[in-house]
């Protein structure tokens, strides 16, 4: 570790979990512009952590070869061990250091489709899905993308949290805190419905944001509960279905075993990497992931960003989303 630089920010280095491709595992931050809450560009991603009651804005970059990476993490403020543990879990995150990448490439090397995404000179090779840091960030992106493109969700999404969430500087950079449930909870069905939210996810939102703010919904009890009983949670509230409490599991929890075959984009992989393009319900799509067990999820990532045709594409990016 290092001590705090002499301009006032505070300096730790790391080495994240190998294998890892930083501008696979975290271009999907710029893909449709400039995400307000995660601006990234060439291995450099800022974000701002709560850390208590403070907010802490930080710079992550990630350098060096896939087999071995080096991370360093720049912050403002206090520079104290809470928030270093704080930071470095939430780069955790960000970096996907969960996933058991070893496991799954083994398992992969023998599978026909797969096989050919995690060779370590060619393919998906350093992959590892970001994992959201903040759960209820994630569900409101979930619903801004339902029955819409992706582009569309962004730019939904983005003046959202350009509004609503609190702007902060580090080294020149400007980044948002996503607003947190309280703040949402008390806004107007009409200002959502001006960003060009549908009527729907507009009460969607307010309404998962009141309840989390009166602690009726505890994302933090639910990412404690088995798989089934999560998503019966979530899908208790208005506006999550199972589509959204499977990438839920995913993409917030990290659960390894998840196949979202509801999801449009990932039946369109399946399809076209599967079945030689023919179209497959998801109970179809369900049976042909069997074989990926215990790493569906990662199977998963990896088919949709094989299928969106460009190595550096890491996202999950179906064409339509469903709630």
């Amino acid at each position: 570790m290092q001590p705090p630089s002499r301009n006032g920010r505070a300096l730790f280095a790391f080495r994240p979990r190998p294998p890892l491709d930083v501008d696979l595992t975290l271009a999907r931050y710029g893909r449709w512009g400039i995400d307000p809450t995660s601006p990234y560009r060439d291995g450099t991603l800022h974000r701002v952590a709560r850390v208590g009651d403070r907010l802490v804005p930080f710079r992550l970059t990630v350098a060096g070869p896939p087999g071995r990476p080096r991370a360093t993490l720049a912050f403002a403020g206090s520079d104290e061990p809470a928030v270093r543990i704080a930071l470095r879990r939430e780069a955790a995150h960000l970096l996907g250091e969960r996933w058991d990448l070893p496991g799954f490439y083994g398992a992969a090397a023998v599978d026909p489709v797969l096989a050919p995404f995690v060779r370590p000179r060619g393919g998906l090779w350093g992959l590892r899905p970001t994992l959201a840091p903040d759960p209820f960030e994630m569900l409101v992106g979930a619903i801004s993308a339902q029955q819409v493109n992706l582009a569309f969700a962004f730019t939904t999404r983005a003046r959202l949290v350009r509004r609503y969430g609190t702007p902060v500087e580090l080294d020149g950079v400007t980044v948002h805190a996503f607003p947190a449930p309280a703040v949402l909870a008390d806004v107007p069905v009409t200002e959502l419905r001006a960003m060009q939210f549908s009527q729907r996810k507009a009460e969607y939102i307010v309404g998962l944001a009141r309840e989390l703010a009166a602690g009726q919904l505890d994302l933090g009890a639910v990412a404690g509960a088995s798989d089934e009983a999560v998503i019966a949670r979530l899908t208790a509230v208005r506006g999550l279905g199972r589509w959204t409490a499977e990438w839920f599991l995913a993409r917030a929890l990290g659960r390894p075993d998840v196949c979202p075959a509801d999801d449009l984009g990932v039946r369109r992989a399946v399809e076209a990497l599967c079945f030689g393009g023919r179209e497959r319900d998801a109970a179809a799509v369900r049976r042909r992931a069997r074989a990926w067990r215990p790493h569906r999820s990662l199977a998963t990532h990896y088919l949709l960003a094989a299928h969106a045709g460009q190595r550096r594409v890491t996202s999950p990016a179906p064409a339509v989303r469903g709630a």
